[in-house]
């Protein structure tokens, strides 16, 4: 690193305040291999988004990338424009709007996409998922639990997908719902689902960290869970198979400090595996609406005004120690040697690896700059 990137603060790490500013951050959250974690890091060792970009193609030379360019001004402003155009906003994380608990999550989406009614955000949120082959006796629960919930104040939030998430949306638009989606909140999917997704718009809000624009692939779906049970301090599953991504909702929740309540099923359908295996687990039984509300008194209306607080990131106290080439590249080995396919948790490689953390850090974003490492939601690590 060079001398710029020497920070020595304890001050909170603020949103940007000037349309300049929200630029620099766009830029650098949408540069190539820069991820969640990178950006906090890059932002939290250079102090802003303009150092961080200015130092970008240096920090890329330096693990191994070559005519490294960072995002351009003129596509992030591109970006801007088309959000603009879609009648969408840009929130930033430590603003006010930004919602409290998902700030609270250790890879909070630096900034999001919403389109919709921002009031949403001050009230109290419980996550419906559940499986798109739903049952006829799911989606009515689903409809049921998502209407008497709404009723009494909550905002229900799911992914907008087929059969749970669809009925859960529709009994709750009329009094607000919150549809988190994988691709661009421009880009409905399911397309069937356009109708649904504007009649959410009054009272709810469409969100997306993804840029505008993309259409959603596989490995957005875990991403975008992690934004639903961020969301909420409960998340009920309805119905889910043992292998669902509604399971993968359940865990992401749980690793968040967040409650998870199913509702029960029939041991013969495997539609229901996934919320018998939960309860087996110690989840919350689900028979009602009363049941949710009861599990979750603490997140009456009148609990949840933190949840409009900022969320402070502190800089670190000193600049990462100087290392040698040969003390990285044997790092990078150790690193790679640790891990595989099937992603670890980093605080656990920190452990195994046991070298000092201001030196793993660093390292750590080398080897995801160079496509070496894949970062997943919850904090996970493993092996490109």
């Amino acid at each position: 690193m060079s001398e710029q990137t020497n920070t020595s603060s304890t001050h909170p790490l603020l949103p940007p305040t000037t349309e300049d500013e929200r630029l620099t951050w766009l830029r650098l959250l949408r540069s190539r291999r820069v991820g969640i974690s990178t950006f906090y890091r890059l932002l939290g060792e250079h102090g802003s988004a303009a150092a961080a970009l200015d130092a970008l193609p240096e920090v890329a030379s330096k693990a191994g990338l070559s005519k490294y360019e960072p995002c351009s001004s003129q596509r992030a402003q591109a970006e801007l424009s088309a959000g603009a155009a879609a009648g969408a906003q840009l929130i930033c994380r430590g603003e006010k709007a930004y919602p409290g608990l998902l700030a609270e999550i250790s890879d909070a989406p630096p900034m999001l996409w919403v389109r919709g009614n921002l009031k949403g955000f001050s009230r109290p949120m419980i996550a419906l998922v559940g499986a798109r082959n739903a049952s006829s006796l799911g989606t009515r629960m689903a409809r049921a639990l998502a209407n008497e919930l709404s009723e009494q104040g909550y905002i229900i939030v799911s992914g907008l997908a087929r059969g749970i998430d669809t009925c859960a949306h529709l009994a709750a638009a009329k009094n607000g719902s919150l549809a988190v989606l994988a691709g661009g909140v421009d880009v409905i999917y399911p397309a069937e689902n356009l109708a649904l997704a504007e009649s959410l718009l009054d009272k709810g809000a469409l969100i997306s960290e993804q840029p505008m624009g993309m259409a959603p692939i596989a490995r957005h779906f875990p991403m975008r869970n992690r934004i639903i049970s961020g969301l909420c301090r409960g998340v009920v599953v309805v119905e889910a198979a043992a292998k669902s991504g509604s399971l993968i909702t359940a865990r992401g929740a749980l690793d968040q400090g967040r409650d998870v309540l199913a509702v029960p099923g029939h041991p013969f359908d495997a539609r229901a595996s996934g919320c018998n295996m939960l309860i087996r687990d110690g989840a919350i039984l689900v028979r009602n609406a009363q049941d949710v509300t009861d599990a979750l008194a603490a997140l009456a209306p009148e609990a949840n005004e933190h949840q409009q607080e900022q969320l402070q990131m502190p800089l670190p106290k000193q600049a990462p120690p100087q290392r040698s080439l040969r003390e990285v590249n044997a790092l990078h080995q150790r690193i790679l040697d640790r891990l595989g396919p099937s992603p670890v948790a980093e605080d656990q490689l920190l452990r195994d690896i046991g070298a000092q953390t201001s030196m793993m850090i660093p390292v750590l974003t080398d080897l995801e700059l160079r496509g070496q490492i894949r970062r997943a939601p919850g904090g996970l690590i493993s092996r490109a």
